[in-house]
């Protein structure tokens, strides 16, 4: 039986969400734990999950390669692989790089909407492209197998990103952006490279990456996940739902403005919509992936297409993509 994988979430995580991931026969989730933070605060964000994988061994487990997938299927669990939003992480220091994945981070976008050290965000007015760190970077991360993310960047930065990367990039959860032109989406173009290079893309039901935010339909999105199977091919798309459950507002004010303003970034949601919008009724929490299933299966999909979209074709990935490095990787096993 192929896994359940989802590509991105940021809840608010609690024991009531971790048996909803059970409920839901999720096998595998890349959860954000880094926004602006700085090294120190990730490895305090780190040190906290490490607690939550003590308190709920029966739920969950801490994923450091892709056979922990099986792993976790095989014991009734979920695994956990983690993953940093912004490269802040890092810091300066090329060195932390390696350090972190040797903690287990396993996913880290180059940058945060904004232009970083390595890259320009998606809400910059000019997109310079991958900077000397971030081609230097890019390498590092190939090394030591972190996947590089480029959802939240702008055109040329990933595009170069693609290009100079040895080994395939992932866009975990954003969608067309001629299906919705919001600034996140990606362009066709964008899209055709990702694909050519054995990338992958995780299609977002965060509502302001959705037609019609939160009314957009089921049926609606499974269109267009088919629509995008014609431009990519069915074996490089996946779900990345960008789930933020049970997280208050205030948190919007940390994930857009973090310490690099001091007034509020409404970003996409707008100053008429400063927190989180409500998810669409079809998908409300991690209960609702087999709705997602059956979408895709009545618009045509294969019950094979539908497996691989669901998590086959990020398992291949992550297989393909996690690296070498395997010092001082604890046992997953409980």
């Amino acid at each position: 039986m192929t896994p359940r994988i989802d590509a991105l979430q940021y809840a608010n995580w609690s024991e009531r969400i971790f048996r909803q991931m059970r409920a839901g026969g999720v096998d595998a989730v890349h959860v954000t734990i880094a926004y602006h933070e700085n090294f120190r605060e990730t490895v305090l964000n780190i040190e906290s999950w490490n607690r939550w994988f003590e308190r709920f061994p029966e739920l969950i487990v801490q994923g450091f390669a892709a056979e922990d997938i099986d792993l976790a299927r095989q014991t009734g669990r979920t695994a956990i692989f983690l993953g940093a939003q912004n490269p802040s992480c890092i810091e300066d220091d090329i060195g932390l790089v390696e350090v972190l994945h040797r903690l287990g981070l396993r996913f880290m976008q180059l940058t945060y909407n904004n232009q970083s050290l390595l890259a320009s965000g998606c809400y910059e007015a000019e997109d310079t492209g991958l900077t000397r760190m971030g081609r230097e970077v890019v390498a590092e991360m190939n090394r030591v197998g972190m996947v590089i993310d480029m959802s939240h960047s702008g055109e040329r930065s990933t595009l170069d990103a693609i290009a100079h990367s040895t080994r395939p990039i992932a866009i975990t959860h954003a969608n067309p952006a001629g299906w919705h032109p919001a600034l996140r989406n990606k362009s066709d173009r964008v899209l055709h490279a990702l694909a050519e290079s054995g990338g992958m893309l995780g299609f977002s039901a965060y509502p302001h990456h959705l037609r019609g935010g939160s009314d957009c339909t089921l049926a609606e999105f499974c269109e267009m996940v088919a629509r995008t199977a014609d431009l990519m091919g069915v074996s490089r798309i996946g779900i990345g739902t960008d789930l933020c459950q049970d997280q208050p507002d205030s948190v919007v004010d940390w994930m857009r403005s973090g310490r690099w303003t001091k007034a509020r970034d409404y970003g996409e949601g707008g100053a008429d919509n400063p927190g989180f919008p409500p998810m669409p009724e079809w998908f409300r929490d991690n209960r609702d992936f087999g709705r997602i299933e059956t979408g895709l299966r009545e618009v045509g999909f294969s019950v094979e297409d539908v497996a691989a979209i669901m998590g086959g074709n990020w398992a291949r990935y992550f297989a393909q993509s996690f690296g070498n490095l395997n010092h001082g990787r604890r046992e997953a096993a409980q």
